[in-house]
């Protein structure tokens, strides 16, 4: 849709409306298992703290965390000594932590459609602009 925002925050939103929409059209394809659904709290959380986390780094850096936009600097401090992507990393765990928490099969396959668009459409453009701008560093 032409002039509709291309952001990984509305994917990762419609990957949780896919989760919470199956939950009511196909219920038979849930489980449920309170060891799942803690463990589902802990990635959660995890995830949460990576997304804060890695975010501080991009206004430290005063860089756009914006995808689409040109990077001022390269980050290899914090989660990005790790991660090229730790931000689209949490938005996977998210869903996958929702996914399990909600006992969802097709959430299961939700985080893993999610990683892929991610990657095709942000992570893969974004890595070759860093090359572009930063060269070997990058």
């Amino acid at each position: 849709m032409k002039g509709f925002p291309d952001l990984p925050p509305l994917w990762w939103l419609a990957s949780i409306g896919v989760i919470y929409l199956a939950k009511y059209i196909v219920p038979q394809w849930h489980f449920e298992n309170s060891v799942l659904t803690s463990f589902s709290w802990i990635v959660f959380g995890a995830a949460l703290i990576l997304l804060v986390w890695s975010a501080i780094w991009f206004f430290r850096k005063k860089t756009p965390i914006e995808p689409h936009h040109e990077a001022k600097h390269l980050i290899v401090e914090g989660p990005y000594r790790v991660s090229r992507n730790p931000i689209y990393l949490a938005f996977v765990m998210l869903t996958f932590a929702s996914a399990i928490g909600h006992g969802s099969v097709i959430g299961l396959l939700m985080a893993v459609v999610l990683w892929v668009i991610l990657d095709r459409r942000f992570a893969a453009p974004e890595e070759a602009g860093l090359r572009r701008v930063f060269g070997d560093d990058a």
